[in-house]
């Protein structure tokens, strides 16, 4: 049995403990939510939160989605949710691997309880890693993720040419993880060349202008890939301006309207979906099953992708893992 199989079992098992109405005296833990950022990807990952609470019987605690990415908008935030002396868990998706430790610790010290999603604090290893405070890091493999990525730019360009990185924030868990892949990836192809990477600080605008002067730049680029909504998105509007929507390739990592919109149209050829709702619903799960008691949740649970291209984009099974946001 590898590894994540039995990972995965054991997450199994807890939920099986924990299925709601399951216990007449369960306990009422408060619970609260922090998002990342404005985004569709974390109000997707909110429904999932809310429908759990809900099906819990506990009350709705989101924090404000914070109009910018990092540790100085969360921060307060965080400190706010804190001060309210009730809370027994915090859901959240750090902003930055170290800098939002001692914000957490000091959540923690207060006798708040962290499970984290998307991102993860230190090196993701809550056992024997750096920071272990944390209760579970629910997320994606992104290094994997990102390694999808660069095998479909390559069966798209025919295994030649050279690429480019659109990504988010130096120290940002998740995002470095899906560069990283993309890079190893890419390694594997030897008519395949990096031609760089840029950092656009979650602004889809400066991945537009970013990426406006990386094709002129390198007019021979063949593929791009935006490791997150707003790289894509940027990514996407710069090659349709320049009129080379089917020359330049785009990847995009996670399922906006505004990733499948470009699908359709052809500027994207792949859209690597991840499963928010699943990760914000098995956050509520592992913190009621701590709150009853459970001590065999795992550290670490990853939550899988869909791919989804031109010729499955219709398909209702692969549809509704785009991020519907009402």
């Amino acid at each position: 049995m590898t590894k994540k199989v039995s990972v995965l079992l054991i997450a199994l098992v807890a939920l099986v403990l924990i299925i709601p109405g399951a216990s007449a005296q369960a306990p009422k833990p408060k619970i609260a939510f922090l998002p990342g950022v404005e985004d569709p990807f974390y109000r997707v990952m909110e429904i999932g939160v809310n429908e759990a609470l809900a099906d819990f019987g506990l009350d709705v605690i989101t924090a404000q989605f914070a109009a910018t990415w990092g540790p100085t908008a969360q921060t307060p935030i965080l400190d706010a949710l804190v001060a309210r002396g009730d809370l027994n868990y915090i859901i959240l998706a750090p902003t930055d691997k170290e800098q939002m430790v001692a914000p957490l610790q000091a959540a923690v010290d207060k006798g708040i309880k962290i499970i984290t999603v998307d991102t993860f604090l230190g090196d993701g290893d809550y056992v024997n890693g750096p920071v272990t405070f944390p209760l579970s890091y629910i997320g994606s493999d992104n290094a994997e993720g990102g390694r999808i990525a660069a095998r479909a730019l390559a069966q798209v360009t025919g295994g030649k040419g050279k690429v480019y990185i659109q990504n988010t924030n130096v120290g940002v868990s998740t995002t470095e993880q899906r560069g990283q892949g993309f890079k190893e990836g890419i390694a594997e192809f030897k008519d395949m060349e990096l031609a760089g990477e840029d950092y656009n600080l979650d602004d889809a605008n400066t991945s537009v202008e970013q990426t406006t002067a990386k094709l002129q730049a390198v007019p021979d680029l063949v593929g791009i890939f935006g490791v997150n909504v707003f790289s894509a998105q940027g990514a996407g509007n710069a090659v349709k301006n320049a009129g080379l929507e089917g020359k330049v390739q785009v990847i995009a990592f996670d399922a906006t309207k505004d990733a499948i919109e470009n699908l359709r149209a052809g500027v994207v050829s792949l859209v690597i979906a991840q499963k928010p709702h699943d990760m914000g619903y098995l956050a509520v799960e592992f913190a009621m099953a701590d709150a009853r008691g459970v001590t065999s949740i795992p550290k670490h649970v990853t939550t899988g992708f869909q791919v989804i291209d031109a010729k499955n984009v219709d398909d209702p099974n692969v549809a509704k893992f785009i991020y519907q946001v009402p």
